[in-house]
Parts: C-alpha cells; structure tokens; sequence
C-alpha cells in the first residue's frame, strides 16, 4: 500500500468511532493548547516586564549622594549632598563608557493654568535627561542648550499633568502656567509613558532648565547638586563598566581613602531589569514544562486507547493479512492512525491555546506574543507523540498470527 492509501484506511479506521478517537485525541489537545497558552503567557510577562523597564530609560544608571548621621541614625542616600556640578561634568568628560549624564532635581508644586490646577513632581535637569529616559515629544519640543544657559521660563510637561491641565486631548503648547507664582511657557509635551513597576506615573510631572529650576523654583546648594545623576551608558553590557568607571572616578575626586566607604551610591537599573527578565523566563519554563508533562499523558491515553482498538479488531487484522496484507502494512495503519490522532489533536490543541491566550492578553493587559514557530513545533511534538505512543500498538498489530487472528472472539 502506498502511503496515501494508508492514510485513507487510518482516517476510515478512526472515523468508525468518531467520539472515541475524539476523547483519545483529547490528552493531546490539552497539552497543546497548555503548551501554546503558558508559552505565550510567558513570553507575555516577559514583554512586560521589559515594556515597564524601558520606561525608566536605556543603559540606566543613578548616582545618589551620600547619607547623614546623628546619634547612629543614618538618613540614606541623598540625605548628605556630595555630589557636585563639578562631578557631573567630570562623568560626562572623563568616563569612556558613559553617553549621557543629566542631573534630576525634584520637588513637589502646583501648576496653575488658566481654569485648572494640578499638584505634581517637578524636575530641573537638561536636554540630556531626555535622552537617558529615551523620553521624546509628542507634541511641540524640547528645551535646548541655549535654554539651560540663559535659564529660561520654559517647561515641558507630562500627558498626565496636560490632560489634568486642559483635558484630553488638547494641547497646551504655546500656553502659559504658573510654577510657584512664575509664569512659565509650555513648549512641549511628552510622548505618554505609562507607569513604572512600582506603579508610579512617569507622565505626572513637568521639566525645566536646571539654572531655571534653581533661581525661580527652588534655591540649590551652590556647587552642590541637590537631587541624583542620572547616567546613560553607551550600551547594555557597558553599564558594569560604566559604573566602575564612575565609582572610580568620584572616589578620586571625594579624596576617599583606600578601604573607606563611598560617599555615595550607583544603582545599576539594568541589573534588576536582567533578574526580572530572568525570573520570567524561569516562570515560562516552568509553566513550558507543566504543559508538556500534559502531552505526556495524552501520548498514553493515545497508546491506552489503540491497544484496545487492537484488541477490538483482531479478526479484522487475520482478514487483511490472509487476502493479503503484509506486516509492515498493519504496522504502517496503525502508525498513521496515532499519527493522525497527534497531528489532529495539535492543531486543535494550538486554536484552543491562541484562543486561551489572547483572552488573558486582555485580561491582564499584556502584550500578546505568539509565535507561528512554536505552535508549528507543537504540532509536530503532539505528532511524533502520538507515532511513539502509538509504535508498541502498532508492533503488536502487526505481529499477530493471521490464523489466530481470524479464531479470535
């Protein structure tokens, strides 16, 4: 028998009794559409995770100043400023792993506009900032070198702070807000993004030229910076050498001993983003393997069920081998029946599972991630499933005694 003619006696064989060749293909359909479905949620929360760090900027770095202490209480970092002007310039020139760096100074104020007021973060920083945060315009433009030098009475706000402001919707570039009394310019508004791990809004807030900051909004510390530094390397695997070239660089400027404790403090975002990620991929892997144990026990319900049918059509085998039949080709109906039970049962198995999974996208508001090449790769592992369960039955079909066959009852 060629292969096509066995094909059509395996879908005849298995159409006999449709509803148990269904419940035999059922193992495999569950597995499948378990593997597509944690695949994808897991592929999902990975996404997430690394949509939600993008947010806070690219390559991140934050330098903080130093802690306080009175009576053995320490204040943590940023509660002692050590950090100088002098050093942030000395980052941007002196260290070759660095790209950017830009100060953040914040405090909490209300901005007035014609109608409306909105108690929200502002920053002083520079145009540098924005290119840390990878933190473009989506409407007007950023405040730029000549700005910072000559402290201009510019913001750019937040989406959070504009719809509060004037409504979603409208645009409030080229309108006029009050800051502590000051009447600043909305020259730009940011491109909206969304909240960080910790659930804080990056949209709440306004940015201003750090000279503008300092003289109208609150006074500094003369050389002293009076918030953090933000750094941005030149690339992802660069921030470990970015932040031992920093550290470096302002123990020598501090005047720190050998074996003193820093002044100050480095958190390196990308290292909490990397052990995110990789507790993601370890729940993806895990809920993988949950589902694969799945296809596991429908390739026995598969063997289970053909043994019966082995059992059940004895004399029909005795029949096909005395007109004729050889061995292998009972072996090779039998084969192309687990087979089709496999194939059949990842396909629904893979709807099913996309199906489950587009539902919890929307459930929990995550991106969908599905991939055709692993439902491809589903389909053919419920395949080759249901041909290795489905091998002893078929050996065993085939080695039968023709003419014990045909006296079985």
């Amino acid at each position: 028998m060629n292969p096509w003619q066995t094909l059509r006696v395996a879908l005849r064989a298995l159409a006999r009794n449709k509803l148990r060749s269904v419940l035999t293909a059922l193992g495999i359909i569950i597995g499948v559409a378990a593997v597509i479905a944690m695949v994808a949620i897991g592929q999902g929360a990975k996404a997430k995770v690394e949509q939600a760090f993008a947010g806070m900027g690219t390559n991140l770095l934050i330098v903080m100043s130093g802690s306080t202490t009175a009576g053995g209480a320490h204040g943590g970092f940023g509660s002692m400023p050590t950090l100088t002007w002098g050093d942030l310039k000395a980052i941007e020139d002196e260290c070759p792993a660095v790209r950017y760096a830009a100060p953040a100074l914040r405090t909490t104020g209300q901005i007035l506009s014609k109608y409306q007021n909105w108690t929200t973060s502002i920053t002083g920083t520079t145009p540098d900032y924005f290119r840390v945060r990878a933190w473009p315009v989506s409407a007007g433009r950023l405040f730029g070198g000549s700005e910072l030098e000559t402290g201009a009475k510019v913001l750019v706000m937040g989406q959070t702070v504009a719809d509060q402001l004037y409504g979603r919707g409208a645009s409030p570039v080229g309108r006029t807000v009050r800051v502590s009394g000051v009447p600043f310019d909305v020259i730009g508004v940011l491109a909206r993004k969304g909240q960080s791990p910790m659930g804080f809004d990056y949209d709440d807030g306004v940015f201003t030229p750090e000279t503008t900051y300092r003289e109208k909004i609150q006074g500094g510390l003369a050389n002293y910076i009076s918030g953090v530094i933000l750094v941005g390397a030149v690339s992802a695997g660069a921030t470990i050498r970015a932040q031992a070239e920093i550290q470096g660089l302002l123990r020598e400027r501090h005047h720190l001993p050998e074996g003193a404790a820093d002044d100050f403090d480095i958190h390196n975002l990308s290292e909490l983003a990397s052990a995110s990620e990789q507790g993601t991929r370890t729940l993806a892997a895990l809920l993988a393997s949950i589902a694969a144990v799945s296809l596991l026990v429908g390739g026995i319900g598969i063997m289970n069920i053909m043994l019966v049918s082995v059992t059940e059509r004895t004399r029909e085998i005795g029949l096909r081998m005395a007109i004729g039949a050889r061995p292998r080709d009972v072996l090779a109906q039998f084969l192309a029946e687990a087979l089709v039970l496999g194939i059949a049962g990842g396909a629904v198995g893979v709807a099913l599972g996309t199906a489950a999974a587009v539902f919890l996208a929307r459930r929990f508001d995550w991106p969908l991630s599905l991939s055709p090449a692993v439902a491809a790769v589903a389909v053919v592992f419920a395949g080759i499933v249901g041909a290795v369960f489905g091998l002893y039955p078929a050996r065993k079909a085939s080695r039968l005694d023709p003419i014990e066959a045909l006296r079985y009852e």
